[in-house]
């Protein structure tokens, strides 16, 4: 098993082989298996991209991130441009109705809302605002319709979850109250936690996904 200063020279050096990634501007603190990140990025695209990477580190068993977004003079705009801009690429993005999402900006920081079917256009939703200049953050409180019933969403999960693994499935408990899907259980990766999350967000009606899974490496 790595330990903490191991965890935290091989996040850095992550870190340095993202290109898309300034490391020079982040500070990386370990305890107990749990990464910090510290520091200033450029763009909100930068934070996730950093984000992404710590994830990336075997021996890393949770994040938390505390970067802060700092435009360049360049990339700054205004609340209405980046409203603009957010309408029009919503407006863009296949697979999802504009009217349905409803958008706030504030310094910065879109906060999108409104009702869909499906998470995966939740997903396109935010997705489609992420990368546009400007954006210092997106807070997602867009609602998913729940139209089936708890006991079929269970089941399609766990059968989703015994498709995509030989082993981890078995370790898994799903427990499913309305719209609201509970992982917990043990996984070895947080790649497999990934997995899972997006098992449980792919069935229909699901709103919510609370992940109490750890990893076990």
């Amino acid at each position: 098993m790595k330990t903490d200063s191991q965890i935290q020279q091989d996040v850095s050096a992550e870190l340095r082989w993202e290109p898309s990634v300034d490391a020079t501007q982040i500070g990386v603190e370990v305890k107990d298996g749990t990464v910090t990140l510290l520091g200033t990025v450029a763009s909100y695209a930068d934070k996730l991209s950093a984000e992404r990477a710590a994830q990336r580190v075997y021996g890393v068993k949770a994040l938390a991130v505390e970067l802060n977004v700092a435009l360049p003079g360049s990339d700054a705009r205004t609340d209405a441009d980046i409203a603009s801009s957010v309408k029009r690429a919503l407006e863009w993005t296949i697979g999802i109705l504009p009217a349905s999402i409803h958008v706030v900006v504030e310094k910065g920081w879109v906060t999108l809302s409104g009702d869909v079917s499906w998470d995966y256009q939740r997903r396109l939703a935010t997705g489609a605002v992420r990368y546009l200049m400007g954006v210092k953050g997106v807070s997602d409180t867009i609602h998913i319709k729940s139209t089936v019933s708890s006991d079929v969403v269970k089941t399609d999960i766990e059968d989703a979850l015994k498709r995509r693994w030989n082993s981890n499935a078995d370790n898994v408990t799903v427990a499913v109250r309305g719209g609201e899907v509970t992982l917990s259980g043990r996984v070895d990766s947080w790649w497999d936690k990934e997995v899972a999350q997006q098992s449980a967000w792919n069935a229909p009606g699901v709103n919510r996904v609370v992940d109490n899974l750890t990893v076990s490496y």
